[in-house]
């Protein structure tokens, strides 16, 4: 699954190489945030990564853009339902066809057994993946997640067919 975590993060790289620095630390610390189980620091850190992200400068990342704000938002969603102890998964939020092109779990909707989770799981992939493309100054902060980010794609393994 490393392999896998590397090809995606190589995938993706194009799309968001050029988000300012302040913009990639926040989404950084939106996903260690999310991590720790601060949900309240977590939904304050997504509201502010979305306000920071905008359009893109190069209209050719806009589609990797709004993947990524979508991720975020849903992972805002998530924090706030976690912080006030709730625990179901809110369904309207999802990624559409053009930004699950930026997911790295693409399963056939048949077979999806939880739809919220996997929703929240291509979130948290595509937050991080970013964070490591764009935040240097969180690189190492960052690779220190990376077992996590494996153990999670690792729960996909059948269903994405590798062996």
């Amino acid at each position: 699954m490393e392999q896998f975590l590397t090809d995606y993060i190589e995938r993706i790289r194009a799309g968001v190489d050029d988000i300012p620095d302040t913009t990639a630390h926040e989404i950084a610390s939106a996903f260690l945030a999310f991590r720790f189980g601060l949900y309240a620091n977590a939904v304050k850190e997504c509201t502010e990564a979305i306000r920071l992200l905008g359009p893109g400068k190069d209209p050719a990342h806009q589609g990797a853009y709004n993947a990524l704000k979508k991720a975020l938002a849903i992972m805002l969603a998530n924090a706030q339902d976690l912080d006030n102890s709730q625990f179901t998964a809110d369904l309207s939020l999802k990624f559409d066809e053009q930004e699950r092109s930026y997911c790295a779990i693409r399963l056939a909707p048949e077979t999806v057994e939880d739809p919220g989770t996997l929703e929240l799981d291509n979130a948290l992939l595509l937050v991080y993946a970013a964070a490591i493309i764009a935040s240097s100054e969180d690189e190492e902060a960052m690779e220190e997640h990376r077992k996590y980010i494996v153990r999670l794609l690792t729960g996909y393994k059948k269903a994405l067919g590798i062996v």
